[in-house]
Order: C-alpha cells, then sequence, then structure tokens
C-alpha cells in the first residue's frame, strides 16, 4: 500500500539547529550501490547508526527533500523530511543495530512510513511507539490465485470488474454487508481469521497462508476503546478509501519458476486477485487512544524523544503492554476484514463463471501485514535476543527454513506481496538470509509516495487519470472520484524501482511481477 498509516504530519516539535545542506551530508555515508548509513549526530541522541536503501533514481527524491529542509532557518516545527526521520528513530531507547529506511521510505507520523525499529525486549528501558505501527493497523495485502487465463476475462471483465464492486462495499462511510453484531466484533477482536473460519468466511487453508495464521494470540479486546469499537462494528468487511484496492491482475512476468510454482503460478497470464485493506475506524481510534496515553507515561518515566510524534512508554508498563494488546486485536479485525473480502470476491467471481471458488481454484497464496508490530527472535552482535520489531510501512519477510512460515513455502521463502498504485504493476517477492540478518527479515511494501496528497489533487487531473487506465485496457471503478488523483500513478515512486532496489540489495528476491487489469477503489 502506497502511505500505509499515512497520516496528516502534524508539526514537529523538535528544536534542531539547521545545518547547511552540506554539514548535513557529512554524517550521510554511501556504503554499496544500495545503501546509505547515516551516523550519529545527524540528530540529537542518536543510540544507533540509520541506514536507508535507495537506488540512483529513488535516491533524489530524499536529498532534495533534505536540501530544501536545510534551507529553511529559523523555522521551527513543519516538515521532517524522512532521512531526519530515521535519525530520530534511531534515538528511541533500547534500539539496536540500526534504524532502517526502505526504497519506498517517505515522511510519516513520528517513524516515516517505511522505517524499521527493532527494540531490545530484555532491556527494562525499551519502548514501544504507535508511530512505529502507524495508525492503519495491519494495513496489508492478500493474493488469491485463480485458475482463469487472461482470455477468459475478455467476454466479462466489465460485468466482473461491476460484479466486484457490488460485493465489496468500498468508500469513506463504507458499510459491511456481512452481519456482525456486538458479540461478533468482540469474537472477531480476539480470534482473528479462527472467528471468520468459524462462521464460514474463510477455508481452512486460507489461515495456514497468512502471516501469523491469521491471529495475534496476545489480542485482548478490553483493551480497545468502546469508541474504537463503535467504528469498526459498521466497518467490518469493507475496503474503505484512500490507497486500498481490490484488483484484479494477471501474471506479466515469472522470475523464479520454482517460488511461482509452489503459489500455484504456472504460467504467464495467470489471473489473481490482490486485495490491499485494513483495520479501518477500528485501528485508527486505537492508535489515537494509545498516543494520548503514552504522552502522560513519558512525563511520569521520564522519557525523552527528538519529536513529540514518537510517543511512547516502555514495553513492559501497563500502557506499554495496553497497547500491544490493543494493536494485537486491531490487527485480528484487519485479517477478518481481508477474510470477509475474500469471500465476497469468491462469490464476485463465481456469480459471473457461473462456477465454484473452489472450481475456479480461488486460493489464497498468502495474506502479509505492512503495518505492525511483532515479537521476533533475530540475531544482534552474534546473540539470539527477543525483540519487538516495528515494521510501518514495510513487509516481514522471512527466508526458507523459517519456523514461522507455512510448509508450502519452506523451500523458497515467505512470499512477500508489494502492492504497485493504481494501474502499475505489483510484485510478488521471496524473503531471504540476507535480509533475515541485515533488515530483521523486513522488506519494502509498496511505491512509497512521491507527492502529498494535497499536491496530487492540485497537479493531476481526473480525466487524464481515467483515460490513461483505459488506455492500458484497465477497467476501473471509484467510490469517491476526488480521491482517483490522489492515488494516481504521478503521485507515487516507481514501484519498479522499489522492488529492485531491495531485489538488488538481497533484502528479497523478485519471483512473479503481476499487471492490472480491473481496479476497484474506495
Amino acid at each position: 500500500s502506497l502511505g500505509c498509516g499515512a497520516h496528516p504530519v502534524a508539526a514537529h516539535q523538535g528544536t534542531m539547529t539547521r545545518r547547511s545542506y552540506d554539514k548535513e551530508l557529512a554524517y550521510i555515508e554511501r556504503k554499496d550501490a544500495t545503501m546509505y548509513e547515516i551516523k550519529p549526530g545527524f540528530v540529537d541522541n542518536m543510540r544507533v547508526p540509520g541506514r536507508f536503501y535507495v537506488n540512483a533514481s529513488l535516491e533524489k527524491l530524499l536529498f532534495d527533500e533534505l536540501r530544501s529542509y536545510s534551507r529553511q532557518t529559523g523555522i521551527t516545527g513543519g516538515f521532517v523530511p524522512a532521512v531526519k526521520q530515521i535519525g530520530n528513530v534511531a534515538g528511541l531507547p533500547g534500539i539496536v543495530k540500526y534504524s532502517i529506511g526502505l526504497p519506498d521510505v517517505h515522511s510519516g507520523y513520528g517513524f516515516a512510513i517505511g522505517n524499521i525499529a527493532a527494540l531490545d525486549m530484555g532491556n527494562p528501558e525499551a519502548v514501544v511507539s504507535p508511530g512505529g505501527v502507524g495508525f492503519d493497523i495491519n494495513c496489508g495485502v492478500r493474493l488469491i490465485r485463480t485458475n482463469l487465463m487472461e482470455k477468459d476475462l475478455e467476454p466479462v471483465k466489465e460485468r466482473l470488474t461491476q460484479s466486484l464492486f457490488d460485493h465489496i462495499p468500498v468508500g469513506v462511510g463504507s458499510q459491511g454487508i456481512i452481519p456482525v453484531k456486538n458479540n461478533d466484533l468482540e469474537e472477531a477482536l480476539q480470534l482473528g481469521m479462527d472467528w471468520s473460519l468459524r462462521e464460514g468466511y474463510a477455508w481452512p487453508e486460507d489461515k495456514e497462508h497468512c502471516e501469523e495464521f491469521g491471529r495475534m494470540l496476545n489480542a485482548d479486546s478490553s483493551k480497545v476503546s468502546a469508541r474504537a469499537k463503535k467504528r469498526g462494528l459498521p466497518q467490518l468487511g469493507t475496503l474503505g478509501a484512500g490507497n486500498h484496492y481490490g484488483e484484479i491482475q494477471v501474471v506479466d512476468e515469472i522470475y523464479d519458476t520454482y517460488a511461482a510454482k509452489r503459489m500455484g503460478i504456472e504460467r504467464k497470464g495467470q489471473v489473481c486477485v490482490m486485495i490491499h485493506s485494513g483495520s479501518r475506524g477500528l485501528g485508527h481510534q486505537v492508535a489515537t487512544d494509545a498516543l494520548v496515553q503514552m504522552e502522560a507515561a513519558m512525563d511520569r518515566d521520564k522519557i525523552k524523544t527528538n519529536d513529540r510524534q514518537l510517543a511512547c512508554a516502555r514495553i513492559q508498563s501497563r500502557e506499554g503492554q495496553d497497547y500491544l494488546a490493543g494493536m494485537a486485536a486491531a490487527a485480528n479485525y484487519a485479517w477478518v476484514n481481508r477474510s470477509s473480502m475474500t469471500f465476497l470476491a469468491r462469490q464476485a467471481f463465481a456469480k459471473i463463471f457461473d462456477q465454484s471458488p473452489e472450481d475456479l481454484d480461488m486460493h489464497l497464496i498468502y495474506d502479509v501485514s505492512h503495518n505492525i508490530a511483532k515479537m521476533e527472535e533475530h540475531l544482534v552482535d552474534g546473540q539470539m535476543k527477543q525483540l519487538l520489531v516495528h515494521r510501518k510501512g514495510s513487509t516481514r519477510a522471512f527466508p526458507a527454513h523459517h519456523p514461522l512460515i507455512p510448509v508450502d513455502y519452506q523451500m523458497t521463502g515467505q512470499p512477500v506481496l508489494i502492492g504497485g498504485t493504481m494501474g502499475t504493476c505489483s510484485y510478488v517477492l521471496t524473503g531471504t538470509e540476507k535480509g533475515m540478518r541485515d533488515t530483521f527479515g523486513s522488506t519494502c511494501h509498496g511505491a512509497g509516495r512521491a507527492l502529498s496528497r494535497n499536491k496530487s489533487r492540485n497537479a493531476i487531473d481526473y480525466n487524464d487519470v481515467i483515460s490513461n487506465l483505459a488506455a492500458k485496457g484497465i477497467s476501473v471503478r471509484v467510490a469517491s472520484p476526488k480521491l482517483i488523483m490522489e492515488e494516481a500513478p504521478e503521485s507515487y515512486k516507481d514501484v519498479s524501482a522499489v522492488v529492485d532496489t531491495c531485489h538488488d540489495a538481497g533484502i528479497s528476491s523478485k519471483a512473479i511481477k503481476l499487471r492490472p487489469v480491473a481496479v476497484v477503489k474506495g
């Protein structure tokens, strides 16, 4: 997703002295063709270095942002460039190794979007920060395969796109059509995809092919406020707006035949469905509630950060534990949400092709989260440590033979789903050992914004966007036309450049490229 966790960037409160651009550059050192290191001193209080992965075409954006920032003398507050945010995160108590920015990194709330930080759970000072997860908790992507080929779509493509649009509730205030009462919501928050399975909205194999098997066990629905539940109740099973979408895609390239075969992708032209959505208003409220509680905890425990948006609490404090339990419940909500939409997408296909979803082989390839904090074991300085890995706008990418990935993918590494922007390609990657060592088993999540939503609305014309999509043969259904400009491909970095950088850096490996033929958006 493209600004997973996107949120208005409030005024930054640090009083950093502005240095000239040349002086800033003295702290940034190129390590290799795809990675730079940020040395301590770049911002105050850095406990570890920063790192960011870019190639020649992507680095210009980050450095231009820093250049214009360093020209603004005498200003406090306002916009903080992504590289400064990576530095600020490197100052969090308990952080280990590096604060890492991926090629799709762009400025976000506290943390940059595309920023990873791992905090040592064995260190009593270590913190958890909601800004490191994002407002759309467990915003994520799932990919469903079919046994259809592109030629099967030709006669029915418009009808199929309309059917998908009719089945899946989309748009800002969209309400779910799967009946959910208060008690169902409580159980969904607690059980995640186990609820979907029990209620008949998911297949048993779906759970197997989902990060965390679709359920975080530390979830506690009592740590989700009544207001969050009220917002979440009508929205379960809805796509939402912004960068969320449902897409019908076809396989455009296969880079790794063995990995593709394990995923059930046999040939070019095979039809897939990608669903990109998160925890809707419920997750947003969980994050907002936690930020308020954590500001008080910071005063009490005398925790200092460079930016008030990096509100945090010690992992072992009451506030830290409450947030992690509430975040896990919101993550479970998001998996139920994507499961409900998978059920609806299967129905839409079944109706148009007059075959059952089983006969159409509509199996889930995988479901990944792009905004989450996870307790994981990683090697740090030769020692295995329990870490709380914050992945905001980044994807878990575990290598082959890792115990937490499904049996089907033990030999290939975990599938990693990278959603493109509207009308551009998406990718499936696999996790690597190098990624496990260098980036805590993480890689990019999408294209990453290049223009702010406001700039996009002002600079891009609705009719141009629609005619460009039509010229590519892409059917479109949109609930809110003004959002089209915000999500136009021109608003984003080039997803292929982002993916190629991760591939060249060795932190994930390209397996499949998918091209959209139909888009449904909020």
